[in-house]
């Protein structure tokens, strides 16, 4: 799925002339996007999955602040020990983020920010992660076609394995947000965060690939990648998922 988004990429880019940026633009005020995927089988294989996120930011003279709520589950027909066949729970994570940003620069490129996160994972290595940190952002790159923004700073990170040892400490967080622009109705991300505590290495990134239907309405294709150096002995580092989303901004 990464490598179809890249070609994809690739394929859309060839001919296009870049344009404006696909995401909401209100210099002052609210920008929002909602984005929902669902997927649900029958037959054979019995199922259902959602996935779904809001993504809100605020613009305001001297600061750009934003709030992201995203969730996934699955449900899945499975047959118990007693040969009947159940509906079940096979994974479900909530997450949410809040990030305050004071512009420093007249360009709004130079910000500090605090920010405070919090992840639910029913069933991953970490069952519940959450952070709070503080640090300096600034756009690093920008052309007719590119733009790179990148942060980085301290944090305090408190998590609770899946089973049940909690554990805290310092961080050290880098984030970096590439975005494409291929043409009037296509854009490319790579979006990738690190954070560095004591014992465990807490890494995301989304690559994705949007492509916009009208004025409002786009399509959303994204690979996600979710790690942790330090989990128990019976879960694996890396979690993926691959989704097509509508997307709605407003």
């Amino acid at each position: 799925m990464k490598s179809l988004l890249i070609i994809s990429a690739l394929a859309l880019a060839h001919g296009y002339a870049a344009a404006d940026s696909m995401d909401p633009v209100n210099a002052h005020g609210w920008n929002t996007s909602a984005e929902l995927g669902a997927i649900s089988t029958s037959g054979n294989t019995v199922g259902t999955s959602v996935t779904g996120k809001i993504d809100a930011k605020q613009e305001l003279p001297k600061w750009s602040n934003e709030y992201v709520l995203s969730g996934y589950f699955k449900d899945e027909e499975v047959t118990n020990d007693d040969g009947e066949k159940v509906r079940e729970r096979s994974a479900q994570r909530y997450s949410l983020s809040a990030k305050a940003g004071y512009k420093l620069l007249h360009d709004d490129h130079g910000k500090l920010y605090a920010l405070a996160t919090h992840v639910d994972d029913r069933f991953g290595a970490y069952t519940r992660y959450s952070t709070i940190g503080v640090g300096y952002g600034t756009q690093t790159y920008q052309s007719d076609t590119h733009t790179l923004d990148v942060e980085i700073g301290p944090g305090y990170f408190r998590g609770v394995r899946s089973e049940g040892e909690t554990e805290n400490g310092p961080t050290v967080r880098g984030a970096a947000l590439l975005k494409w622009k291929l043409s009037d109705s296509a854009q490319f991300s790579q979006n990738v965060i690190v954070e560095r505590g004591t014992s465990n290495i807490h890494s995301m990134a989304e690559t994705a690939l949007r492509t916009k239907i009208n004025s409002t309405m786009q399509m959303k294709a994204a690979f996600n990648i979710r790690n942790d150096t330090s989990v128990p002995a019976d879960k694996k580092n890396t979690d993926t998922q691959t989704s097509v989303t509508l997307v709605y901004s407003f």
